[in-house]
């Protein structure tokens, strides 16, 4: 293949994986945006809608394990199909729901078609994708999501706010649907393949397929995920509720920091892509990101600096964590034993759901005893903490590349 078919494939590839990824991460938060109209309806205390979502991220991350070993077994491309199904089969369930016990059976439906996109994602881009255009492709992975999470609350308050909420969560329902009609069209481009597979790590093979469950570098991976998510439910949950208690800007000052936070968080992935396509050292670019993220949000928890800065910091803090997305993936992909892609990432990004239910009760309870600057100094040690799992991963991916070639 000459360099101008591989780089059209390459493009393909990445850009429908993208595009399934951005659809996944608009469905983690179609219950969050329209609380303002579920509440109400079916007089939930937040505690009650809270419970909604913690459902969503829970069964994803535990389904998230579960279809790792389903996407090696049998194909990535089925299980994304599949996935990208059920969410439009849950905003259907969700839309039609007149009891509390069917907005949960909704939500569980959500959490099983979110859970296969990791893994299958994954596994694509690494057997789909060239490998000198790899961490370009996890780049827009990362950003096609945060694209999810921005566009999803803005098209579901707007649809809901000019007509109701079923509406919203039916109109919901065309965006998997149109996706998967796509990747149907593109199926061939999706196929089982091997363009980029990851080199064997140490003690690949042992143990049948739960013979990489025995590595430490799988859970120092899975530990990477869960702290950093905690972190990112902070910043997603309360940071702009925190903003308004610490710097007393108005609700719509604090959202735009937030916004500033994603926006750069996109073209901090951007930078990191052509950073760790250029570099053999992915875990000292996430604990120089991480570092600097971590220092930043220590000093929002100050308060010392005027409400406008506190924006640029929030903007500084998203740019820091996104650059350092592309080196976190190509971190583990090097730490994945050969033809366990799907498994691998399957396990350690159900720590980043687990992160993600376990953040907001963090959070929300120090938000409960007036402590909005410990939502901040939390988010910091989180980032910090992040730094003790990259060095592991790290050290661990040398030593197995440097016995491979003694």
């Amino acid at each position: 293949m000459n360099d101008t078919s591989l780089l059209r494939q390459d493009a393909r590839v990445i850009g429908l994986v993208g595009l399934a990824h951005g659809t996944s991460h608009f469905y983690h938060v179609i219950l969050a945006a329209l609380i303002p109209w579920l509440k109400p309806e079916f007089n939930l205390s937040y505690a009650e809608l809270g419970l909604l979502m913690t459902v969503f991220f829970t069964v994803s991350g535990v389904g998230q394990a579960m279809a790792g070993f389903i996407v090696d077994r049998y194909s990535a491309r089925a299980v994304l199909f599949c996935g990208i199904g059920l969410l439009g089969l849950s905003a259907v369930r969700l839309s039609s729901a007149h009891s509390y016990a069917q907005l949960m059976l909704g939500a569980f439906l959500a959490g099983c078609g979110n859970s296969v996109f990791h893994p299958a994602d994954y596994t694509l881009l690494n057997q789909r994708v060239s490998k000198r255009r790899l961490a370009h492709g996890f780049s827009v992975h990362g950003i096609s999501g945060n694209i999810g999470w921005a566009i999803s609350p803005l098209f579901l308050t707007f649809v809901a706010s000019r007509t109701d909420w079923r509406t919203a969560l039916l109109s919901a329902a065309l965006l998997p649907l149109a996706v998967l009609a796509l990747l149907l069209w593109n199926r061939h481009a999706l196929r089982p393949g091997s363009t980029a597979a990851p080199a064997a790590s140490a003690g690949a093979g042992q143990g049948g397929a739960f013979g990489f469950l025995r590595l430490q570098v799988v859970w120092m991976c899975f530990a990477f995920f869960l702290i950093s998510a905690v972190a990112l439910a902070g910043i997603q949950s309360f940071a702009a509720t925190s903003l308004v208690s610490l710097y007393g800007m108005s609700l719509a000052w604090a959202t735009t920091a937030y916004t500033a936070y994603m926006i750069a968080s996109a073209a901090g992935m951007v930078y990191g892509g052509f950073l760790g396509a250029g570099s053999g050292h992915h875990d000292r670019i996430i604990i120089i990101a991480f570092g600097t993220a971590a220092l930043l949000s220590l000093v929002l928890a100050t308060a010392v600096a005027p409400a406008w800065l506190a924006v640029v910091l929030m903007g500084l803090i998203g740019l820091a964590t996104g650059i350092s997305g592309p080196s976190r993936d190509l971190l583990i992909r090097g730490a994945a034993p050969a033809n366990a892609t799907g498994r691998v990432f399957g396990v350690v990004y159900s720590g980043l759901d687990s992160g993600l239910a376990l953040g907001p009760l963090l959070f929300g309870a120090l938000m409960d005893a007036q402590h909005p600057s410990g939502v901040f100094i939390g988010i910091g040690a989180f980032q910090a903490l992040v730094i003790l799992t990259a060095l592991g991963v790290g050290s661990k991916t040398r030593l197995v590349a440097a016995a491979k070639t003694a």
